[in-house]
């Protein structure tokens, strides 16, 4: 009876939820519970006039700027559709890589046309892409090509600017749609927007642009360059100005700018602005009006006073006694400010936005600059009083090390451009950004060598490792081996007795696969060395293995009356080379000796190898920035053939000195500058006479003497 009670109660209330579902007056007593909960909540505005508002936004909106003319957008959008209508090209789409199989990488220039004139800064850029070693001037050899058409300047304005440049490199058998090439520009698009307008369609070309917009540059195949003027030096190594380290790093000011104010136009309100964080003081801000045709027709109340001010400091003395200086965006992004202050050790602080920096693909520019933003521009002075005195001097360093690396010459921003496309092409033997980014640079670190860092001389103490405690002797014999009392047998009983001591070879500077240590031991045959002073200088070279460690020193100095560098073998307390006839040095430099100096250069050693030990040491220089070591030896070295010229017959010189001396001047030439550097470091085993008895010391062979 229960049961039965319970089923009927309960098909009663599953009739009622039945109808009361049909009913809909579930619907109305949600409704009825929502409204009392959400009474204080106001449904979204029905707008009369709705069918009136757009969903979406066009393309110039996006990219319009509040107060822009309608001409404005109108170039932006021309320039988008047609400059950038590739603008999804990466090396994978748009590059032949067959091109660099056969023959490696190599660039091609279009042959120049008689008359045509072209600007001094592209006369610099073709002079630098000749002498590269990647230089062929068969195209059929090549993987990358350059146009000898001008294109630095693409202002309608400019003088310098080509015209029907469209026509003309359709006219190229070998454009193929800009496939493969690449394009060199400095300034583009023209007053009043100065939009990124190059007058011509690049097509599948790889543009190599300074005040590159972020928006436009394409990652991993366009190339951001550095905003350089036409007195930029071809060649050399312009030293930066950081000549000595105060710690703390004091300045005389802590931020400067000194340049002009744009009145109006694109550009005018970041400078127009920099007046306001400037306190006479630790801050000083200097702009003025008078630069431009008209600029008295657009004068403000405030040109008079900013004009006076202006002419009361000096640009130079400002760079050099500033810790920051702020670099703004002029009518283009990039500025020369921005080399002049990385040269001056003067910490940028970037107002530019929207700016893709220099090499920013394998630069880390957080190590060296500040950016800022144009929109912030009063939080500028807190935000840098804010930076301990670490990572100032952290900075100042980066940035010396950076343009001394990088950005010092024509041919320094030249060649890092084409190693950064070769890393793209080979990507598989690419350095890395720790190689990019610490001494020595990644110009002269070659991933054709090693892509691991520790089997370079300069990554050791980085790294945490140490050079293996082995050598290879390498000796350079000429003599026909007549009698077992010649030197040479002397000197292998020597060498060979060392502890260290792997392997004997002949021959050197060649990067022979056989040589399997970290040392190498180079040896004229005439060199008389006790197996003592060969071990002692292993064991001082471990602990400088980025430097030719030896026992013979010679030197130079400028002539100036003659105007040309000497070279000298006097016996002085300063030298600047150490002559490989008997010397240390880790094999990379084997390497860079064959393949990063031209044939050209080596040609001019001499068919006798009267000049290959100075070269190799202009080289190291060139690359450590450090001069080389000496070490104290037993024995008075007796002078090599070249320094003798004793054996006259093989050598066509009739002075070896003058011989040598020529070549130290080519090879200043070439490099630009002379890179080795004097020193007055002798390391000795034996420092002070002392009452211990020699035969307990470790080279007591030269406490003897």
């Amino acid at each position: 009876m229960q049961a039965r009670k319970k089923f009927i109660l309960l098909a009663f209330c599953a009739l009622w939820l039945l109808f009361f579902y049909l009913s809909g007056a579930h619907e109305r007593l949600i409704q009825l519970f929502a409204r009392r909960k959400n009474e204080a909540i106001k449904s979204w505005p029905v707008w009369a006039d709705r069918h009136l508002l757009k969903n979406f936004a066009y393309l110039d909106e996006l990219y319009s700027d509040e107060g822009l003319q309608e001409g404005a957008l109108k170039s932006k959008r021309e320039t988008w559709s047609s400059i950038y209508k590739n603008s999804r090209c990466r090396m994978e789409t748009c590059f032949d890589f067959s091109k660099c199989e056969k023959h490696g990488f190599k660039v091609y220039i279009y042959p120049a046309e008689r008359g045509e004139q072209v600007s001094e800064s592209h006369q610099k850029i073709r002079n630098s892409l000749e002498a590269s070693r990647y230089y062929t001037a068969n195209s059929q050899d090549a993987c990358l090509f350059v146009l000898n058409i001008d294109t630095l300047d693409r202002d309608p304005l400019s003088g310098q600017y080509v015209h029907n440049v469209n026509e003309k490199i359709k006219s190229f058998r070998l454009w193929n749609d800009g496939r493969n090439h690449l394009i060199f520009n400095l300034y583009s698009g023209t007053w009043p927007n100065y939009s990124e307008e190059l007058g011509f369609d690049i097509g599948q070309a790889m543009l190599a642009k300074a005040s590159f917009y972020m928006e436009n540059f394409r990652p991993g195949f366009d190339i951001s360059l550095p905003l350089f003027s036409r007195d930029h030096p071809q060649k050399g190594d312009e030293k930066g100005w950081l000549t000595h380290i105060e710690v703390p790093p004091k300045s005389k000011y802590l931020l400067v700018f000194k340049g002009k104010r744009y009145l109006t136009g694109i550009g005018s309100d970041t400078r127009n602005a920099l007046h306001h964080i400037h306190n006479g003081k630790d801050i000083i801000s200097l702009t003025t009006c008078k630069h431009g045709k008209d600029w008295q027709k657009h004068k403000d109340t405030r040109c008079d006073i900013d004009n006076t001010e202006y002419e009361k400091f000096g640009y130079q003395e400002l760079l050099r006694n500033s810790t920051y200086c702020l670099v703004p965006r002029g009518r283009r992004l990039g500025s020369f400010r921005f080399l002049e202050a990385l040269q001056a050790a003067c910490i940028p602080v970037l107002l530019s936005n929207g700016w893709e920096l220099p090499f920013s693909e394998v630069i880390d520019w957080s190590k060296a600059v500040i950016v800022g933003d144009e929109r912030l521009l009063l939080q500028i002075p807190s935000t840098v009083r804010s930076i301990d005195q670490d990572r100032i001097l952290a900075y100042q360093q980066q940035t010396q090390f950076l343009w001394e690396a990088y950005f010092s010459s024509v041919d320094k921003i030249v060649q890092t451009t084409l190693e950064i496309i070769k890393d793209r092409v080979f990507r598989h033997v690419a350095r890395s950004q720790l190689m990019w980014n610490r001494l020595p640079g990644g110009l002269f670190v070659s991933p054709q060598y090693s892509t691991y860092m520790g089997d370079f001389p300069f990554y050791y103490l980085t790294q945490g490792l140490s050079p293996s405690e082995q050598f290879t002797a390498v000796i350079r014999a000429i003599s026909p081996l007549v009698s077992l009392s010649q030197p040479i047998m002397k000197l292998l009983q020597s060498v060979s007795r060392s502890r260290f001591c792997a392997q004997v070879r002949s021959s050197r500077f060649f990067p022979y696969d056989a040589i399997s240590t970290e040392a190498v031991l180079s040896l004229d045959e005439d060199i008389v060395l006790l197996t003592s002073e060969v071990d002692f200088a292993f064991t001082v070279w471990r602990s400088f293995p980025d430097r030719i460690t030896g026992y013979l020193s010679r030197s130079h100095f400028w002539d100036s009356t003659k105007g040309h560098w000497v070279y000298t073998s006097k016996l002085t307390n300063e030298y600047s080379m150490i002559l490989t006839a008997a010397a240390f040095y880790h094999r990379y430099y084997n390497h860079l000796f064959t393949y990063f100096l031209p044939d050209s250069l080596k040609n001019q050693t001499g068919s006798a190898y009267s000049c290959e030990d100075i070269l190799m040491n202009v080289l190291v220089s060139s690359v450590t920035k450090v001069p080389p070591i000496k070490v104290a030896q037993k024995k008075q070295y007796k002078e090599t053939l070249q320094e003798q010229g004793m054996k006259s017959t093989q050598l066509p010189y009739t002075d070896p000195i003058i011989h040598r001396q020529e070549c130290l001047n080519q090879f200043s030439s070439w490099f630009g500058y002379m890179p080795l550097i004097h020193s007055q470091v002798r390391i000795d085993p034996v420092l002070f006479k002392d009452q211990v008895s020699v035969f307990r010391k470790k080279y007591r062979d030269l406490e003897k003497s």
